[in-house]
């Protein structure tokens, strides 16, 4: 018997192949075969107008499968040619703008050809015939395979009912295989290989296959399932029959296990040294559990009490390495530069090495991110050969983190300073109190408040724990505190410590410590060695010049870091004898475009553009100040999100510049028909402090006056109304801020003479500081003059008193460009 296709439908007259135009509907991760009825849901926009041109025509589309069921917008090689010819017998538009189609398989057809047609893809397919005839073995075959299907929805509980039934009076081998195929949870690549498969018995034997494969898999999932449905029921009965046991237990035993327990606990007592308070408090709380019954929750609290109070090292300490030189050479071994932090730790070895006991300093390491207060901390410890714990306190806002928590409820604990002390094992820890400056207040209390009695060393000999509810004895602990700033501290919690600042790092240093430690430190995260990886010493520079500029060297690292990661990518795939020399022309090969540019400041002397210097927490930085001349009425305009101290600096400024107004040759009123327009550039930073007075004035007069200001000078201080300058502080940090950025002047208050003592020589050899006194030693000195005592030399007005003053305004392009 031999079964045929009928005849294809738009084929020309004579044509020995059966060819017919029809759109095509690609599918994700899907295959429908012959005789298959299916619902689809068709989001996209191309695959919708074919169905719609579809509908307008014979109602038949060509459906097939992606390669990758990713592709969004397949292309025409990215789609399987042989699909399947289907008639389409349904069409809905659901609300969200997708459509859902029922579609019929008719017969296998493959693509001869695309049809430029953009807006779906139209194609001349092919219907591909195909015979079979009845032999005993095709026979054999569709008898075997409708018994493993048979099976197959025994196991599978997904296949439905009415399959085997659609199955029953089916001779067709070819339909027989492509309505089994349809119910088999198979890959799609599989699928589709049945369906390229044109030789009918040849496809029935594959099916047969594939449903023997998955029968063996779903009989092996029955069997797991089984097994574990067993495990679970006799883990149940198990867990139960124990509860039971364990019940009858503490109802026969309860008493031995309490008598059991105070045994140990007075075992302890008697081994454990600690304050008389403390033994007492200890002996009287164990006392009063001997008379509470065991399953009560007033006896869970009290044993809690009892090990918290032995936990504790009340008396445990280690003995503190009294070498001056061996400290010393830890110290310099884990931190370079930072000279004053370490001669105050060795000035504590020596006392305590002369003293019996002394009571524990408390230092405060400020200064910005990144410049190692942390692992100083840890360094300081490691000299001492003391154990070390850190507690952070940025966030903490509950007196109780501190203070602990009263024992009113059976969660309460000690607060973080005792639990520290538990880790650490011994009295005399070196303690770090990370990020002081970062407490808040709120309903809770005001813990900063609260550590008043930690850090003062006329109190901690007896520091109070509300959950312990003695005294215990913090004296001998060396605590070190950390801040970023210090205007956010307490001024009592400041005034308990002794403040070392740490202002940040040069060229120099930051070059040293990559070398000697980053760089070893971060090939040995990376599984770099010295035969892998070599840094130039002016791939080093490059990195701090053009890559990071910062007080510390957090950036720094994490751009070290970024290196060796990609050095390590090629040292995998090349070997790992494979050696790559970094230099500096290959830095921004690793790290991209340079993000700052050094060595180069304003391009030219500009007018009304002055370079300030500012102190932040994150180090000094340069803050460059616009001013603008506008025709107007005298109204003074300040931006840049500046605080009430920059605004009344910029209102002191201009009345400084309106006194001095006849001895610059300004008419005397000339501010009546002008506006001044003050900038601070990024304008997204809030800006606010007493240092910028002398900067600002500056600019008004060169604005006004319409004479540059040198771009190689940069200035500090804060002004007065008669043009007096005042002293200001963090001059370490600006001054290194400058020469970072290579300014060559910088113009401080006379009265900040005495902190030049604490800026590095190397610094100065490079940087110029001029101290001033007034106002006019700045203007004299930062102004480009040709004879700066002209300055201010009185000079006959060139129009009369009432005449109008047309300032010169800066062109658009100048004021845009800064």
């Amino acid at each position: 018997m031999i079964f045929r296709l009928p005849k294809s439908r738009g084929a020309a007259e004579g044509d020995k192949r059966n060819l017919l135009t029809v759109p095509m509907l690609p599918l994700r991760d899907i295959v429908i075969f012959p005789h298959m009825v299916v619902p689809l849901f068709i989001g996209r926009e191309r695959s919708i107008h074919a169905l719609e041109y579809a509908m307008g025509q014979e109602k038949f589309i060509l459906l097939c499968t992606q390669k990758d069921p990713r592709k969004d917008e397949p292309r025409e090689g990215e789609i399987h040619r042989l699909g399947t010819l289907a008639a389409i017998l349904q069409l809905l538009r659901l609300p969200d703008g997708t459509v859902k189609v029922l579609v019929e398989g008719k017969s296998r057809a493959i693509t001869r050809q695309f049809l430029p047609i953009s807006q779906f893809f139209q194609v001349e397919a092919e219907e591909l015939l195909e015979s079979w005839e009845v032999t005993p073995e095709t026979e054999a075959l569709r008898r075997t395979a409708i018994a493993g299907f048979e099976t197959y929805a025994k196991l599978n509980k997904k296949v439905p009912q009415e399959a085997m039934q659609s199955l029953v009076g089916v001779d067709d081998p070819g339909r027989l295989a492509d309505t089994i195929a349809g119910h088999l949870s198979i890959k799609a690549d599989e699928k589709q290989g049945l369906l390229e498969m044109l030789d009918a018995s040849r496809r029935l034997e594959q099916v047969l296959g594939y449903v023997n494969r998955e029968n063996e898999i779903l009989q092996i999932e029955s069997r797991i399932k089984n097994r574990v449905k067993k495990q679970m029921e006799k883990t149940q009965r198990e867990y139960y029959l124990n509860e039971q046991m364990r019940a009858i237990q503490k109802e026969m035993g309860e008493k031995e296990d309490l008598k059991g327990e105070i045994q140990e606990l007075e075992r302890r007592i008697r081994r454990k040294k600690m304050s008389a308070e403390a033994t007492g408090k200890v002996k009287h709380e164990l006392k009063k559990l001997k008379l509470m019954s065991p399953m009560s929750a007033e006896a869970t609290v009290s044993r809690n009490y009892i090990d918290w109070l032995l936990s504790l090292p009340w008396q445990e300490k280690t003995k503190d390495k009294h070498g001056l030189e061996e400290a010393e050479r830890i110290l310099a071994e884990d931190h370079y530069g930072l000279e004053k932090p370490k001669e105050r730790i060795l000035e504590h070895l020596a006392v305590q090495s002369l003293v019996k006991k002394m009571k524990g300093p408390i230092l405060c390491l400020v200064g910005p991110p990144g410049v190692g207060k942390t692992s100083l901390a840890k360094s300081v410890a490691r000299a001492m050969g003391r154990n070390f714990v850190r507690l952070s306190l940025g966030g903490v806002r509950d007196e109780a983190e501190i203070r602990g928590h009263r024992r009113t409820y059976i969660g309460a604990l000690p607060g973080k300073i005792i639990q520290s002390l538990k880790k650490a094992k011994t009295n005399n820890p070196v303690f770090c109190l990370d990020e002081v400056d970062k407490m808040s207040t709120d309903f809770r209390g005001d813990p900063s408040s609260a550590l008043l009695e930690v850090l003062d060393p006329e109190q901690n000999f007896a520091f109070n724990d509300h959950y312990l509810d003695v005294d215990y004895d913090l004296s001998e602990v060396m605590f070190i505190t950390t801040a970023n700033n210090l205007f956010s501290i307490p001024a009592p919690l400041q005034d308990r410590m002794e403040i070392i600042r740490l202002a940040g790092y040069t060229e120099v240093e930051k070059h040293l410590i990559a070398e000697q430690f980053l760089v070893p430190k971060q090939c040995l995260a990376n599984g770099l060695t010295k035969g892998n990886i070599q840094f130039s010493e002016n791939a080093i520079l490059t990195i701090i010049r053009q890559y990071t500029r910062e007080a510390g060297v957090r950036n720094l690292e994490r751009e070290i870091a970024s290196i060796c990661r990609k050095v390590a990518r090629e040292v995998a795939a090349k070997g790992k004898d494979h050696l790559v020399k970094v230099t500096s022309q290959m830095v921004p090969k690793y790290l991209g475009v340079p993000k700052y540019r050094f060595g180069r400041t304003e391009e030219a002397d500009e007018v009304g553009l002055t370079t300030g210097l500012a102190w932040t927490e994150f180090g000094g930085e340069l803050l460059h100040t616009e001013v603008v001349v506008l025709p107007g009425r005298g109204k003074l305009t300040i931006t840049g999100k500046l605080g009430e101290v920059m605004q009344e600096s910029a209102q002191a400024a201009l009345s400084y510049v309106r006194s001095k107004a006849e001895s610059l040759g300004l008419p005397p009123h000339f501010y009546r028909t002008i506006d001044l327009h003050v900038h601070v550039p990024e304008g997204a930073i809030p800006k606010d402090g007493p240092s910028a007075g002398i900067t600002i004035a500056t600019c008004i007069v060169s604005a006004l006056l319409k004479i540059p200001v040198h771009r190689d000078v940069a200035m500090t201080g804060e002004i007065t109304l008669r043009g007096r300058v005042l002293p200001i502080g963090g001059l370490k940090e600006k001054i290194m801020a400058a020469h970072r950025h290579q300014i060559k002047t910088v113009l401080i208050p006379r009265d900040n003479v005495k902190d030049i003592k604490e800026i590095p020589a190397r610094i100065l050899k490079v940087v110029d500081l001029v101290p001033v006194d007034h106002m006019d030693e700045v203007l004299k000195t930062a102004l480009v003059l040709d004879d700066p005592e002209s300055l201010f030399k009185p000079v006959p007005p060139l129009v009369a008193p009432d005449a109008v003053f047309a300032p010169v305004e800066l062109p658009a392009a100048e004021i845009q460009a800064h």
